[in-house]
């Protein structure tokens, strides 16, 4: 049996993972409220490991601080993300990290996640890492595709367009909530259209 692999991304409803130059929106645009931290916690908490890329892993370094530093965002959820066991797939970074409980795998993301999903007995999840992830649904490895959309429309300023270049899917349905009243959590299970 394989291990579940949930590519789990943030975004506003235009569909950008962040914002760029002259977005004053703050994190989570300034939308988390405590439904939505509560939830994000408790997902986290679950025995899990984490599969972030390249340049995912990098902005965690520079948000979150390396090695054992305390993040400077002061959020639950970053501290628990921060102490997860983590795999960071790269073909650019060399070890070791300065970051607790990760590890270092070079070679193609598909490759990788394929070994792990046969290997690890816990469920693997990876936050961000868009490209990667693009790359790893049309491999067919993503399992579920988690969607948080916060209540901002970022067409100025909005960045990194979560789906954009990716291949056309089918998506089932499998979870839906919304949070605080205003932020939307959607599952789905993705398959390759066509």
């Amino acid at each position: 049996m394989t291990a579940i692999y949930t590519f789990d991304v943030l975004c506003s409803l235009d569909g950008f993972g962040s914002y760029g130059e002259g977005g004053d929106w703050g994190g989570y645009w300034g939308k988390q409220g405590p439904e939505f931290l509560e939830r994000r916690l408790a997902q986290y908490q679950e025995e899990q490991r984490l599969v972030l890329g390249a340049n995912t892993f990098r902005e965690f370094l520079q948000f979150l601080g390396p090695g054992t530093d305390e993040p400077d965002a002061g959020d639950p959820v970053n501290t628990r993300m921060k102490s997860m066991p983590t795999t960071v797939v790269s073909t650019t970074l060399e070890g070791p990290l300065d970051w607790p409980d990760a590890t270092l795998v070079s070679g193609d993301a598909v490759d990788v996640v394929a070994r792990l999903k046969e290997e690890s007995a816990v469920p693997l999840r990876s936050h961000g890492s868009l490209s990667m992830n693009r790359a790893l649904m049309a491999a067919g490895l993503v399992d579920r595709v988690q969607v948080t959309v916060f209540p901002v429309i970022t067409g100025r300023t909005g960045t990194d367009p979560v789906f954009g270049g990716a291949a056309d899917f089918d998506l089932d349905l499998l979870e839906s909530r919304t949070l605080d009243g205003r932020t939307l959590e959607l599952v789905y299970r993705p398959t390759l259209h066509g």
